[in-house]
């Protein structure tokens, strides 16, 4: 079998992996004992990350041609790549957050939407909540003024109700 042959179906799930996704993270994992690759991967499994140790030839096949082409420039050395479909923002923020307790893991770039960020963006982009945070915050802020209008109202309405019976009490004892 030739080596191209050989190389075809690593490019081709490299490719398909980035098809469908919404960002891509290179680390250099140089330096991580087994335990804390273990506890890396598993957490990034957990987030419906996947975390893939390939060849930097075969990933600059594989990105050529695509939004993801920018990474290209960064791999250099031993790589890993983080690649997501769903949120786009998580495997900068999990990996940085790992990065601070290990710190021999080393973030060198990434494409988040489309958008190529060296390694003081993806830092960057690392520090921006997931999205369900965002909506949440969202819809805390939109849902705050409305409970604290419809508290108001329903304390008119019940100081309503009640001053009818109050006055009527009250003109007697000044009479």
């Amino acid at each position: 079998m030739a080596k191209v042959e050989l190389k075809q179906p690593v490019v081709q799930e490299i490719s398909a992996y980035l098809g469908e996704a919404t960002a891509a993270v290179l680390v250099d994992y140089r330096g991580l004992t087994v335990a804390q690759d273990t506890a890396l991967r598993k957490e990034l499994r957990e987030a419906g990350i996947v975390y893939k140790v390939y060849k930097n030839t075969m990933i600059k096949l594989a990105v050529k041609d695509t939004a993801f082409e920018g990474l290209t420039a960064k791999l250099d050395g031993p790589t890993a790549i983080a690649i997501t479909k769903d949120d786009a923002t998580a495997p900068a923020r999990i990996l940085a957050k790992f990065a601070k307790t290990a710190d021999k893991l080393e973030l060198k770039a990434g494409v988040v939407e489309g958008t190529y960020y060296d390694e003081v963006g993806i830092k960057a982009v690392a520090d921006v909540p997931s999205r369900d945070i965002l909506l949440g915050r969202l819809f805390g802020s939109i849902q705050s003024p409305i409970t604290n209008f419809a508290r108001v109202i329903k304390q008119i309405a019940e100081k309503d109700g009640e001053p009818a019976a109050a006055p009527a009490e009250e003109a007697p004892a000044e009479a």
